[in-house]
């Protein structure tokens, strides 16, 4: 264990990259583009995973750096964690006056099922949508599901495609859409920041950086909200899957398909 460690800060090459692409994401800056009365707002993090993502699949970048940056993914994820903490502690006032807010949001996750759901049988999948549709497909969810249903089921096939898909895209796509959401609804921007923290440190920090960028006044706020939020998530969003978003998203699954069958029968009947 200590000998890979020891491999893994003397992998120059790896800093090398990560330096350059650190450098040029913060050179691109902060770019802003405004679509009618909505702004989408790009932050250098944005850039830099964009940057990362693509020079993954060039000779830059071998097998053994790739293994040694999942390691240092943790060690980045631990300072974010010590940064939340230090901004939580000033702001604890704030979380004690809207906690019930904060335990409250987890119901948002419904919204997964009670929109994605419908839409995903209507474009043709089965039971895939029940694994991509009950939760946004992290570490946890993957384990219930694979638990449940079997590592080669369609439920097994949906949450992984939510995985990959979150461990791809979910930072930059929240990231985005949060900034964009910021500016063209009246919504207050502590409670999307509450909204950003979902369970996933990435994605939390794409959000609500987003955020600060509009709202840079709030930035002590945004920040504290977002990590508590997050923190709740991380904790009970697997219970909630269990007892609560899985049991509905079957019930739910089960309802439409009764109901897309006997549309099916009955336009048989009438072309017969």
């Amino acid at each position: 264990m200590f000998e890979n460690q020891g491999k893994l800060w003397k992998d120059w090459r790896l800093y090398s990259v990560i330096l350059c692409v650190v450098l040029l994401a913060d050179f691109i800056g902060r770019k802003e583009f405004s679509i009618g009365i909505g702004v989408i707002l790009l932050l250098p993090m944005v850039f830099a995973f964009v940057l990362g993502l693509g020079l993954f699949f060039t000779p830059l970048i071998k097998e053994k750096q790739a293994k040694n940056a999942e390691s240092l993914v943790f060690i980045s994820i631990s300072l974010l964690a010590a940064k939340l903490s230090l901004t939580m502690g000033p702001s604890l006032s704030l979380l004690v006056d809207i906690g019930p807010a904060l335990i409250l949001q987890e119901i948002g996750n419904l919204g997964t099922i009670l929109f994605a759901l419908p839409v995903a049988i209507f474009l043709g999948l089965k039971r895939e949508a029940i694994g991509m549709t009950h939760s946004i497909g992290r570490e946890g969810n993957v384990a219930l599901i694979t638990e449940k249903f079997g590592f080669n089921s369609p439920e097994a096939r949906g949450v992984m495609a939510m995985y990959i898909f979150g461990t791809v895209l979910g930072a930059v796509f929240l990231g985005i859409i949060s900034g964009f959401l910021a500016s063209i609804t009246p919504l207050n921007p502590l409670s999307l920041a509450m909204a950003s923290g979902v369970g996933s440190g990435s994605m939390m920090s794409a959000a609500s950086g987003s955020l600060i960028g509009l709202y840079p006044n709030l930035e002590n706020d945004i920040i504290a909200l977002a990590g508590m939020s997050n923190l709740i998530s991380s904790m009970i969003g697997l219970y909630f899957a269990i007892f609560i978003a899985l049991p509905l998203c079957e019930k739910l699954y089960k309802v439409i398909m009764k109901f897309k069958e006997k549309q099916v029968i009955s336009k048989m009947d009438v072309e017969g």
